[in-house]
């Protein structure tokens, strides 16, 4: 459509400046930052690797902030995929309220997430909460949640699951839509139907949208900030104290702006690492 291609570079120049601007251009900010330290006085000296090294060997709040975001994504990542898919393919049909269904079920990812931690905080307290009234009127006993240190990171992966869900259900839906009819019609003639057709068909088939969600969502998750600041401030006893937090902690609370960039530094590295992983793992190899 473009010979020269000079139109299509006019039109993606302005997305690339913002982009530069407001992400390339902090994250440079912050990787230089992190070779830096600064006095009580506001002096900034070079230090080199020195945050990095006091991070890898000295540092045991980095390494248990480290744990605690691993198992986090290690387990609301697949969680919410699984979640979001199956939502995508009881949806993935025609019907007179099924546009209403879609529109509640995605409603909860329109909401801000620090609203959302709000109304959560309120629902999970351990004394007036509405959780707890319920459990208690079918005779159970009530659970401490965000004050416990065995509860707190779980209900953070449900209210992630519950927030974000909805929100990934909608690739699933358009990369269902987008697998021409004809190949389940030529798949029914072979004899290919129900699960059979899920799992042979449909899966593979939306492959590049797993991909996409999946890495996605990683990124998303490895990020989480809001709900831990405003639910559990990193506890109880540093159990929800995730990496984002903690480098949060460490540049306004405890004014060491060199080790709260060298910890970002190192969560965005991890982030590409795992997601050049999931990329490799879940990439299509065919087309259709």
């Amino acid at each position: 459509m473009f010979k020269d291609g000079k139109a299509a570079f006019w039109f993606i120049l302005p997305a690339f400046i913002f982009l530069s601007l407001f992400k390339l251009w902090p994250i440079a900010v912050s990787f230089v930052e992190s070779f830096m330290q600064s006095t009580i006085s506001g002096r900034r000296f070079f230090v080199g690797f020195e945050n990095y090294v006091y991070l890898l060997k000295d540092d045991p709040v980095f390494w248990k902030s480290m744990r605690v975001t691993l198992l986090y994504s290690l387990i609301i990542n697949p969680l919410t995929v699984v979640v979001s898919l199956s939502m995508a393919l009881l949806l993935n049909r025609p019907g007179r309220h099924i546009g209403f269904m879609r529109t509640l079920v995605f409603l909860p990812s329109a909401i801000s997430m620090s609203v959302v931690a709000v109304i959560w905080s309120v629902m999970l307290d351990p004394y007036y909460g509405l959780v707890n009234s319920i459990l208690r009127l079918f005779g159970l006993p009530p659970q401490p949640f965000l004050t416990s240190p065995s509860q707190a990171l779980w209900c953070l992966m449900a209210l992630a699951l519950w927030r974000g869900a909805g929100y990934w259900m909608m690739f699933f839906l358009a990369g269902l839509q987008g697998i021409p009819h004809e190949i389940y019609e030529a798949a029914e003639i072979d004899g290919a139907r129900g699960l059979a057709r899920t799992l042979k068909i449909t899966l593979p088939l939306l492959s590049r949208t797993t991909s996409f969600v999946l890495v996605s969502n990683t990124a998303f998750n490895f990020l989480t900030f809001a709900p831990v600041f405003i639910l559990t401030r990193g506890g109880p006893m540093g159990s929800t104290n995730m990496l984002m937090y903690e480098s949060y902690k460490s540049a306004f609370v405890n004014v060491d702006m060199g080790r709260a960039t060298a910890i970002s530094s190192m969560l965005l590295v991890l982030i590409l690492l795992i997601s050049l992983v999931q990329l490799r793992v879940t990439r299509a190899r065919f087309d259709y």
